[in-house]
């Protein structure tokens, strides 16, 4: 008898797997399968054991569970359970569901290390999926590194994205792209991944594409590219236990009221992290967070659409709407219930201004796309190879513009001429040394403010309106000038503090006897970068926004044109945001100072004076006789060297 057992277990075993077909489980959703079948085993897991989806896991798992979305976008940090969702997920679509699953890695040893960590742990510790895979522990035809055949006749390929091949010749009921930012953005010269990938569902009842990963550099993050194709973009909201306030988590810092917030001890090491709502100024800790999440929602800002479950969809008046098509979550590690938020704050004190290192925090910890800007980067060599021949002012000119940077040793300033459409030419440059304070400096910086130039058809021309830098040591010194020259004339201007500011926020009333301006530096530098950007296609045809630049060594030599492409946008934190702020890494950048200058005088005529370019430029195309229109002598009283002395209050002489 004891010579039959082998055979009796055998036939035990495939009587139960012919049964199988006939067995129907009561229909379950992702999760409800997940809590009753799923297993987190040893190799793959910090703490192996039974599954327990989290709340804030539970809309994302049923998405992926939920036949009616087609597509799932999910933009992640590390530590939220990622692969351990998708392996759950593949379980149920291949056990309860019922479906070919096709899931790539970014390369073939990822892949292998995904089939071996993670397939191969779903299969022997999941007794559901155990009992669909005979051949398990024992070579076999359907039991391959990566291909996996079960007896219910349902595949899960497991394959690397990087060959084209891969992409061939199989028929899915669903996809998967594990950490699609590591993907090759062109597959072979055949494409992205994702389109390629997607014609494998072709034919599918319920065709399934699952994209996930944390974020990469901007411009090439295949996640976020595939995430903005969704309508609807989800992030978690819980209600704070004290105002009851919905909020989404965010990170705070110390520069901000709200957020993440920690305290360090003498060493600089985090002893305690807590959560500052938005909405009240109480705060809440790590258990509060994930008790409160139990009824956290999923929120798409822009539409007002939510879900809590990925099963039930509302609108923004809470009415049922139909399920979406297709979704994207976006999701950090501040929600993990099994990473302490003291374990987030310890990695930032880790960064310490390291590039590098900040880079793979908000990456992979914030969950967020890392922009180093590249595209505003203009060479300096560009501008110097196509710089051109033309008079003194160019014939399209019919305004002058001026901007004055204050040094600690040194006055410089610009010229700038502009016309229809704010075409730009610089026409002059002086850089004057001494002391700034120095009242024969001063009388020297006077001299060019009041220095004439000639138009190509003979007109005599001053620049109509001056922006002096204040905003460092010499305010005194420069608001006087202003007094002096016409407070209408020169403008005292300074920085704003706040990025987002207008180029030129000219004072309703003086103070100090000055219209002191303050000026967004940041706009102005926004607009300048693009505008250097537009090519000089037929240098005698107007071309609306075009820099110009004279070969002219005397104005415009090649450290004129590296001053004005000093600058490129750097990431700083900024009330626990990462914002991207301009910034000259040390190179000199007087040259780019003064064309903002120039540029807010250039604003401020316009906005506060009625100087209208393109009507200016009517005007002065009718024959006119060529005259001089000067200033009065510095001497004068500051009222008779304003515009005032033409009965035009600020409004252009050439009208």
């Amino acid at each position: 008898m004891s010579t039959l057992q082998p055979w009796i277990h055998d036939l035990r075993n495939a009587v139960g797997l012919g049964l199988q077909a006939l067995f129907k489980e009561p229909p379950l959703t992702a999760v409800e399968w997940a809590d009753k079948h799923f297993y987190m085993s040893s190799e793959s897991s910090y703490n192996e054991g039974k599954w327990t989806t989290d709340p804030f896991q539970v809309a994302i798992l049923n998405a992926m569970g939920n036949d009616l979305i087609a597509v799932v976008n999910f933009v992640k940090s590390a530590r939220i359970g990622y692969t351990k969702l998708l392996m759950a997920n593949a379980g149920y679509k291949i056990q309860h569901k019922r479906r070919n699953v096709m899931m790539w890695s970014p390369t073939d040893p990822d892949a292998e290390s995904i089939s071996k960590s993670h397939v191969n742990g779903l299969i022997r510790d999941v007794p559901v999926i155990r009992e669909l895979a005979p051949w398990f522990g024992r070579k076999h035809s359907d039991n391959t590194l990566d291909q996996k055949l079960f007896a219910n006749r349902k595949t899960l390929w497991i394959r690397g994205g990087k060959a084209s091949r891969n992409y061939r010749e199989k028929s899915a009921d669903e996809v998967i792209y594990d950490e699609l930012s590591n993907f090759d953005s062109d597959v072979e010269g055949e494409g992205d991944p994702v389109t390629l990938g997607d014609k494998r569902l072709i034919g599918a009842a319920f065709p399934k594409s699952i994209r996930g990963s944390t974020p990469k550099k901007a411009g090439s993050c295949q996640v976020t590219k595939a995430a903005a194709e969704s309508p609807y973009r989800l992030r978690f909201h819980i209600a704070c236990p004290h105002c009851h306030q919905e909020q989404t988590l965010k990170w705070g810092g110390k520069d901000c009221e709200y957020g993440l917030k920690w305290e360090r001890n003498d060493l600089g090491e985090a002893t305690k992290a807590w959560y500052v709502c938005e909405h009240c100024p109480c705060c809440f800790f790590h258990q509060d967070m994930v008790e409160a999440s139990k009824d956290g929602r999923w929120i798409c800002e822009e539409t007002g659409i939510w879900t809590r479950d990925s099963m039930d969809w509302f609108g923004p008046d809470d009415q049922p709407i139909r399920t979406p098509r297709s979704i994207a979550f976006f999701c950090w590690a501040i929600y993990s219930t099994w990473t302490t938020w003291l374990t987030l704050v310890d990695e930032w004190l880790k960064v310490k201004g390291d590039r590098e290192k900040l880079i793979t925090f908000m990456n992979t910890t914030r969950g967020e796309v890392w922009d180093d800007d590249e595209g505003e980067k203009v060479d300096w060599e560009v501008l110097y190879g196509r710089r051109e021949v033309y008079p003194e002012v160019p014939l399209a000119a019919v305004t002058l513009m001026g901007g004055i940077d204050t040094q600690d040793d040194r006055y410089e300033g610009r010229v700038w001429a502009f016309g229809p459409g704010e075409e730009a030419w610089l026409v002059h440059r002086f850089i004057l040394t001494g002391d700034p304070a120095s009242e024969e400096l001063r009388r020297k910086v006077r001299t060019e403010t009041h220095r004439q130039f000639t138009r190509a058809d003979g007109l005599k021309m001053q620049v109509e309106r001056w922006c002096w830098d204040a905003g460092g040591h010499y305010a005194d010194e420069v608001a006087d000038e202003s007094r002096k020259l016409g407070v209408h004339w020169v403008i005292p201007i300074f920085g704003a503090s706040t990025y987002g500011k207008p180029i030129a926020n000219f004072p309703r009333r003086k103070k100090n006897k000055v219209y002191k301006t303050e000026v967004g530096t940041d706009n102005a530098k926004e607009l300048i970068y693009s505008r250097l950007r537009i090519p000089v296609v037929i240098p005698w045809e107007s071309t609306p926004g075009c820099v110009h630049f004279p070969a002219n060594d005397e104005i415009c030599d090649e450290d004129e044109l590296k001053q004005i492409t000093a600058e490129k946008k750097k990431a700083v934190m900024v009330k626990g945001k990462r914002e991207l702020r301009w910034d000259s890494g040390g190179r000199r950048n007087e040259a780019l100072d003064c064309f903002v200058y120039a540029l807010a005088a250039l604003r401020i005529s316009q906005q506060r004076f009625g100087l209208d370019l393109d009507a200016l430029a009517v005007a002065m195309a009718k024959p006119v006789k060529a005259e001089v229109i000067e200033k009065k002598p510095t001497e004068q009283p500051a009222q008779a060297v304003t515009n005032d002395w033409l009965g035009l209050e600020g409004k252009s002489p050439w009208l």
